[in-house]
């Protein structure tokens, strides 16, 4: 299974959007961007997307309502497989917060910044996870792995995070 990112105006992306109403397309925005994300097993409809392959998949991401976050993650490519392994690996506790829909940990096929991308019932849900004992933990066993990789360090650049909304007329 594969995730396909493009971003374009909104009437461009929306148009898309209708044309192909059997394949599972989620429109979102920001205040700066638009962005149409094509999940598939097939080919992609997109002309020049980012590509991204799926490494962990939890929950089924709701195209008609939800917040999305993505975190962006570069690695070196020794980094690579450590990474994917804690991901596979890890406690799956963020699947029993509240207001979790959906979890992607997306392999770059071109390049080499994963994304985390997570989807919430809305930005409130996942503030209160974000100061929850559980994201808490979770960060802290992160820390304590980038101490080890101190030696050997995995992340070439420092990560950022992207957010995203379904824009109410697509509710």
């Amino acid at each position: 299974m594969n995730v396909y990112l493009t971003t374009g105006t909104y009437d461009f992306l929306r148009m898309i959007l209708n044309n192909h109403k059997r394949e599972n397309l989620v429109l979102m925005q920001n205040g700066e961007h638009t962005l149409l994300l094509h999940e598939t097993d097939k080919k992609t409809i997109f002309q020049s997307p980012r590509s991204y392959e799926i490494v962990v998949k939890s929950g089924k991401i709701d195209r008609h309502d939800g917040f999305f976050v993505m975190n962006h993650i570069p690695l070196t490519d020794e980094g690579r497989p450590v990474f994917e392994y804690r991901f596979k690996n890890r406690s799956g506790f963020i699947e029993n917060a509240p207001g979790f829909k959906a979890l992607r940990v997306l392999r770059p096929v071109h390049s080499d910044t994963y994304i985390i991308l997570t989807e919430w019932q809305n930005e409130e849900a996942f503030n209160r996870w974000k100061k929850s004992k559980t994201f808490e933990n979770a960060h802290k066993k992160q820390q304590d792995y980038q101490k080890e990789e101190d030696k050997t360090p995995i992340y070439p650049r420092p990560s950022y995070v992207t957010t995203y909304f379904i824009p109410k007329e697509d509710n």
